[in-house]
């Protein structure tokens, strides 16, 4: 059975311009995910939300999974702080499987969000949940949760989006989007 580590932000000091926090939204958004997930025949596990990005590693490295993704919401540089909008699908720069991954949930995205010319694609070695985990990963940065109306979208849209993000685990596993 196809088999995927679900990793929503583990992040609750990080607050959403419009209130609540990127742990609570991720979660949410994972939360939205699970029917879909198991309609569709996959196998699932999912962090500690209370852990940190190394328990999130580790527990996955622990498994025997096909596929690792990572769930968060995005802030700007202090400077550009709400000025900045779109998701972000992160990728470890080597992993020729990552970028393949990360081109399918950022293509999956550009179907639901807004504006699909600023959901984009980003090769990266700094990040430690793509750099160290065993199972290809993607990190998912839905939206930036400074910006009021990428958070207004996240919040708008919990469930499309948890449904639009199981497609695309099903999409990198290769196994049909089943309904629930």
């Amino acid at each position: 059975m196809p088999s995927v580590f679900l990793s929503p932000s583990t992040q609750e000091y990080n607050q959403f311009v419009n209130g609540g926090t990127e742990e609570y939204y991720a979660n949410l958004i994972t939360d939205a995910m699970v029917p879909y997930l198991r309609a569709s025949g996959i196998s699932f596990s999912r962090n500690n939300p209370g852990g940190t990005v190394t328990d999130s590693i580790n527990a996955s490295n622990a498994g025997d999974y096909d596929f690792h993704l990572a769930i968060h919401s995005n802030a700007a540089p202090p400077n550009l702080a709400g000025q900045i909008k779109g998701p972000d699908v992160y990728y470890y720069r080597d992993s020729t499987q990552g970028q393949r991954d990360a081109d399918i949930v950022a293509n999956n995205l550009k179907m639901i969000y807004p504006n699909p010319s600023l959901v984009t694609t980003v090769p990266t070695t700094t990040l430690a949940e793509l750099r160290r985990t065993s199972a290809p990963a993607v990190l998912v940065e839905v939206a930036y949760h400074d910006n009021i109306d990428d958070a207004n979208w996240i919040k708008n849209n919990v469930e499309a989006i948890g449904r639009n993000l199981a497609l695309s685990v099903a999409d990198v596993l290769g196994v049909p989007f089943v309904e629930p």
